[in-house]
């Protein structure tokens, strides 16, 4: 006797092509509709727990999903987080467009602090004017926390992104020094959450932890989300180094005995210019780029982070040493 699950699946075989395909946009867009319900879930409770919460906003693709979302668990009352950006004074110059645009039309203070600012202040130091500022921003971050006196951050990290991702907990406690220790972890049994903290710890609150590039793209379509135009095909002055693509810029100068060329590629994850790299694309549209993502084997930072090729444990150090 054939049980029900081989009853429905006999009879979706014999189904056309619009049928099937009506059946596989109900059950995506009833997977979307969990994991929206569960960030919604996380985005309230943080609202209730914490006294000074802020939004880690950069105008990348996870943190304009991540503001969807706070709108959406708010309505019609005003977002009830105010939003925070680390500009490390290389960010590219469309993503900073778009995250100062979306913050008005959202109508959201938008806190913005510079790696510049350390740098005067002497809390960070540069060895070459042209290094990478990516790490650095966890001190100007941890100055903004003090400086502002915000108790819980929320950020856009998905556990999918990266191995030391993966380990984090959706509410991951800061200690007094802003630092991550991976083996002191909570437990999240049931969609329980500790948000105890201490004088000088805080809180870090991962709502998207359990959504994936696809799902993120998939909640973009759905919803209507605008994003900068970078995430998507254009003409680029790039070089090869090794199997990735470095763009050609004032910050990121070709090396000596490299060879620039013009490339039709799109940036499937948005960060600091001198650890960012594109991926070659002829994606114009989210349905082609949902489609892109489907046929990948490489995760969105494995093809795309300079910085995260440092070592087999870069991202978990830098975390530890206070990072998203």
């Amino acid at each position: 006797m054939l049980d029900t699950t081989q009853i429905i699946i006999e009879n979706q075989n014999h189904l056309n092509a619009d049928d099937q395909a009506r059946i596989s946009h109900s059950n995506a867009n009833q997977h979307l509709d969990w994991l929206e319900s569960e960030a919604i879930f996380i985005l309230r409770e943080v609202a209730t727990e914490f006294k000074n919460p802020v939004l880690l906003f950069s105008g990348g693709k996870d943190s304009a999903v991540l503001l969807h979302l706070a709108y959406k668990a708010f309505h019609p009352e005003k977002i009830g987080f105010v939003l925070l950006h680390i500009d490390t004074g290389h960010n590219y110059g469309e993503v900073i467009e778009y995250r100062d645009r979306i913050a008005e039309r959202y109508d959201s203070m938008l806190h913005v602090r510079s790696v510049e600012d350390s740098i005067r202040r002497g809390t960070v130091r540069l060895r070459d004017p042209l290094e990478s500022r990516n790490a650095h921003q966890s001190v100007t971050l941890l100055e903004a926390i003090e400086e502002l006196a915000f108790d819980v951050c929320l950020g856009g990290a998905r556990r999918d992104e990266e191995k030391a991702r993966a380990k984090e907990r959706i509410f991951s406690l800061r200690d007094e020094f802003g630092q991550w220790d991976p083996k002191n972890q909570r437990p999240e049994l049931w969609m329980l959450f500790n948000t105890r903290i201490r004088p000088g710890e805080h809180m870090r609150v991962f709502p998207l932890s359990n959504w994936t590039e696809l799902d993120i793209w998939q909640y973009i379509e759905r919803e209507g989300i605008e994003l900068p135009p970078i995430y998507f095909a254009h003409d680029r002055t790039v070089v090869r180094r090794g199997d990735l693509l470095a763009p050609v810029t004032e910050i990121t100068p070709p090396k000596p005995g490299e060879t620039t060329e013009t490339v039709r590629c799109r940036f499937r994850t948005v960060g600091d210019i001198s650890c960012t790299a594109p991926v070659e694309s002829t994606a114009v549209t989210i349905d082609e780029i949902i489609a892109e993502i489907r046929s990948c084997k490489i995760t969105e930072r494995g093809a795309t982070r300079l910085d995260d090729r440092a070592s087999e444990a870069a991202m978990e150090q830098r975390k530890k040493e206070g990072y998203f």
